[in-house]
């Protein structure tokens, strides 16, 4: 009986309501302090060419495409900072992800909201940011902190160093961080792809860097080895 119970407890967590939400600043060679990257996908208004959104490995293309994700909403908001956000749902049916595409020239935008959503979202959400990392440039306001007593959300965060630079402003969101990263990388969304299954099984912080380490591997062609070096060790894995 007692194995019965976690059977059923540990299934109900696959299939009960969670959401992810992810905001992704379009890849922009004008606006942001990166290495340029081509004319195509460094446009930051484009986001059907754009490196981390309508290339093969960016969030639309590679969610679009995946078996465990259909796209069930796409909206283009007029006059907006964000240019499309796209909804899906999980093939467990229970759990939706919603993705928006900013504009590359609005990074601070997109990280304050960023920042707010993981404050406000609860326990059972996870919220992810994909891009430049522009807590370099020294051009946020991290919003009010969260309350004592609010839920802790999760977080994700693919773009350089991350560690470094977002685990202290999550902290006072009372957002849980579950990937970060400790070098120069590349921000795929096959990432975040692959991270989502380990954390919707409850899978533990290691566990999500691992998948991580594998995906990154798999895509750089490289040893997984060396792609664990990527991924930061964060506190309690």
């Amino acid at each position: 009986m007692k194995h019965l119970l976690i059977l059923l407890a540990l299934t109900t967590s696959l299939v009960s309501g969670r959401h992810v939400e992810v905001f992704v600043c379009l890849c922009d060679n004008d606006h942001q302090a990166i290495a340029p990257v081509g004319k195509a996908i460094g446009n930051g208004l484009d986001p059907a060419g754009n490196l981390y959104w309508g290339c093969s490995d960016g969030l639309s293309t590679y969610f679009k495409r995946s078996k465990k994700w259909k796209l069930v909403e796409t909206t283009k908001p007029k006059d907006s900072d964000i240019l499309v956000t796209l909804k899906f749902k999980h093939h467990t049916g229970k759990t939706t992800l919603t993705a928006h595409a900013y504009r590359g020239d609005r990074m601070r935008d997109c990280l304050e909201e960023f920042y707010a959503k993981t404050r406000d979202a609860g326990k059972d959400d996870l919220v992810a940011f994909i891009g430049h990392n522009g807590m370099m440039d020294n051009i946020v306001t991290i919003p009010q902190a969260a309350a004592d007593d609010d839920e802790a959300s999760s977080a994700i965060v693919l773009g350089c160093l991350s560690e470094g630079h977002f685990t202290d402003p999550l902290k006072k969101m009372n957002s849980n961080p579950l990937l970060l990263t400790r070098s120069l990388m590349y921000p795929g969304s096959f990432i975040l792809h692959d991270a989502i299954e380990v954390w919707l099984k409850n899978g533990s912080k290691a566990q999500i860097r691992e998948a991580a380490a594998k995906a990154y591997a798999k895509n750089q062609k490289i040893s997984v080895k060396g792609a664990r070096t990527v991924f930061a060790k964060l506190e309690s894995e």
